[in-house]
């Protein structure tokens, strides 16, 4: 039987307002690592089609326990199908990490700038991930392998603490396969059988084969792997303006109304979460940010 907000998502005008969240139904859930997991979803009322831009989000709102945001982590040609992948860190995600094929959820979105997928056209195109920071950068991926042919030469440099805290390891095997995609994988402390590289993401980047002064960075993580990821590609030879970092940080209500997520001048959820690095360099320094 559905809920009272159930029913009134369904009677209400989501054109009208904002805040008002859609009603999805969830179609598979998949296991990624001990915390962290994968929604599939699909728009309740069957009219399919979400779109979206690599590097948004959106807020999904689990009934009777409250919303979150969420990075899009799906393919972006595929518009029938939404998907996240979620780390179970809070009240709202761990009851998210309970649902079941049927479940509903309220999807709120999509919000937020995107990748600079544009602007990467004709350049090499360096992608260094962190933990669950892979699954924002994921419809990037897509779209790069999509349209191979507007790219220069592709990397990926991913991290994580553990093996079993990487993400997508079948997706990471079939993209390693592939002639035109460079992937390098790291892990902090090695655990069982891993044979792979055993250090920091940041020292996987000299091992990259790519023009830094042709090239467009990516970066999403923990803000110290992003802090020195950013250095370390400087010290490359790229420049400020040709990194761009997704500053995830506090986000409430996802439409600048709350001001939960304001650094000073800026609204994590309308002027980001993705940045180029030189519009925050100053803000990134400072302590907590």
């Amino acid at each position: 039987m559905a809920t009272v907000l159930e029913r009134q998502i369904k009677m209400g005008d989501d054109n009208q307002n904002p805040m008002h969240p859609k009603l999805f139904k969830v179609m598979k859930v998949r296991k990624e690592t001990h915390d962290t997991f994968s929604l599939n979803l699909e728009a309740s009322d069957g009219s399919g089609g979400f779109h979206f831009q690599p590097g948004q989000f959106n807020m999904l709102y689990l009934f009777g326990v409250g919303e979150a945001p969420i990075s899009i982590s799906g393919d972006p040609g595929v518009k029938k199908t939404l998907t996240h992948t979620i780390r179970a860190v809070g009240a709202v995600t761990k009851g998210m990490m309970k649902l079941k094929k049927g479940d509903s959820l309220g999807v709120r979105g999509p919000y937020g700038t995107t990748w600079p997928t544009k602007e990467a056209e004709g350049k090499d195109v360096v992608i260094i991930a962190g933990g669950i920071g892979l699954a924002p950068l994921r419809p990037v991926i897509y779209h790069l392998l999509s349209n191979r042919e507007k790219f220069g030469k592709t990397v990926l440099l991913y991290g994580a603490r553990t093996p079993d805290d990487l993400l997508y390891v079948q997706e990471l095997e079939q993209w390693r396969s592939r002639f035109d995609f460079e992937v390098l994988v790291t892990v902090d402390r090695a655990l069982g059988k891993w044979q792979g590289n055993i250090e920091v993401v940041t020292r996987l980047i000299p091992k990259a084969t790519y023009d830094p002064a042709n090239s467009i960075a990516m970066v999403c993580g923990p803000s110290i792997m992003m802090r020195f990821t950013v250095l370390e590609l400087m010290k490359q030879g790229l420049t400020q303006n040709q990194i761009y970092i997704s500053e995830e940080r506090n986000m409430k209500c996802g439409i600048g109304h709350c001001g939960h997520c304001q650094i000073e001048h800026i609204f994590v959820c309308k002027d980001g979460p993705v940045f180029r690095y030189d519009a925050m360099v100053e803000l990134f320094k400072k302590r907590d940010i």
